[in-house]
């Protein structure tokens, strides 16, 4: 499993960017991979630039190029359709897989699993 870090994640609370604690992204992560059929965790700006994955490093390169062209057209077409309206949640899912991108200002959270694992 791979790990990435470019840049440190922010929230935006108005005019001051404010740095989210390391940790606290780390503890969300590993929340987030406990779930069953969870097979990785990246966390992304809307750009694509990777700030962490556990994917391996092709498979978030991957990812981060096509989830964030994919994202911004979803968000276009969302916004064209009801320009008061604006993406909150994406899901893609196949026979053997389910991608889902939670959009935030500046960030993505990808979370890919297979959703035909059972325990």
């Amino acid at each position: 499993m791979a790990s990435s870090v470019s840049t440190n994640p922010s929230t935006n609370t108005g005019n001051v960017t404010v740095p989210v604690a390391i940790s606290e992204v780390e503890e969300t992560i590993s929340r987030i991979r406990s779930h069953k059929g969870v097979e990785g965790v990246m966390i992304m700006t809307q750009e694509g630039a990777i700030i962490q994955s556990t994917l391996s490093e092709e498979q978030s390169i991957t990812h981060a190029a096509l989830l964030s062209q994919l994202t911004e057209k979803a968000s276009s077409l969302v916004n064209i359709l009801d320009e008061n309206d604006d993406l909150t949640f994406l899901r893609i899912r196949s026979k053997n897989r389910e991608i889902m991108v939670a959009p935030d200002k500046q960030f993505l959270l990808v979370v890919v699993q297979n959703p035909n694992v059972t325990e």
